[in-house]
């Protein structure tokens, strides 16, 4: 398992599944042909659709499974990387495996298990634009309300003022594993590291999408270690920040914007 994936092959892949997309074909589609445009292309899938759902896949894991290449003469492109190879490659060998020895699958079950959990987040629906997966790692109880404090990854972490009821049904604990959800309108962005603002949580990053409408814009800021963040701000409020693809950018967020859920 420590040695680097080889490159998914495509044989037979099958069509959206209904109205949902099947996120594994779609990391199959971006290994295979190196650009998330490609692969939406073949899926009958809008570009943004696909971004979206690759940010989200990113997100939810504890590891980067889809990762952007340093441009060039081509422009650059798109890849999975080693370990969103293994757990494609290890669903889809036990898919298999289910089909035609049941008997099989004990072989194959401290693999399936690990991504089995990682595949169930991409089922989690919520109009929340953002989505993070990360581990409790402080929990402080007041008189009314509670601040849980959720590691993230890659040293980034949030901090979320919930109810002490909310935190008890949850079950919130040191250790827990916990989702953070955000929608994009509550995240105020900032450039430069010289503000005070009273907002308890920051992230900081850089733009790698901004995309203007008739009246607002959706910024979007990667984070290091992969995962991303996006916000709807004014289109005049980017033009006031001089936001675009490249600039360093800062995501501001209120501790009691954060909605915390937990797997049932």
């Amino acid at each position: 398992m420590n040695k680097a994936a080889s490159p998914i092959k495509l044989e037979g892949l099958s069509k959206p599944r209904g109205k949902r997309w099947d996120h594994l074909e779609l990391l199959e589609r971006i290994d295979a042909s190196g650009s998330i445009s490609a692969a939406a292309g073949a899926m009958g899938m809008s570009y943004k659709a696909a971004w979206q759902a690759v940010e989200a896949i990113n997100n939810l894991s504890h590891e980067p499974l889809v990762v952007r290449q340093p441009g060039g003469s081509t422009g650059g492109g798109t890849c999975l990387t080693d370990y969103g190879r293994r757990l494609v490659a290890t669903y889809r060998r036990l898919e298999q495996e289910w089909a035609s020895a049941p008997a099989a699958i004990g072989r194959s079950m401290s693999d399936f298990d690990q991504y089995y959990r990682m595949t169930r987040r991409f089922d989690m629906q919520t109009s929340a634009r953002n989505q993070f997966l990360g581990t409790v790692s402080a929990v402080k109880m007041g008189a009314v309300n509670a601040e849980i404090i959720l590691d993230i990854g890659n040293g980034e972490e949030l901090a979320a003022i919930i109810t002490n009821d909310s935190a008890e049904h949850l079950g919130l604990e040191v250790g827990s594993e916990a989702y953070a959800l955000v929608k994009a309108q509550w995240i105020i962005l900032a450039v430069g590291d010289d503000i005070k603002t009273s907002a308890r949580n920051r992230l900081s990053g850089t733009v790698v999408r901004c995309q203007e409408g008739a009246v607002n814009a959706e910024v979007v800021i990667e984070l290091p270690g992969g995962k991303t963040i996006a916000s709807i701000i004014t289109n005049e409020s980017v033009k006031i920040l001089g936001l675009k693809e490249g600039a360093r950018a800062s995501a501001l967020i209120k501790a009691s914007h954060i909605i915390l859920a937990v797997a049932a």
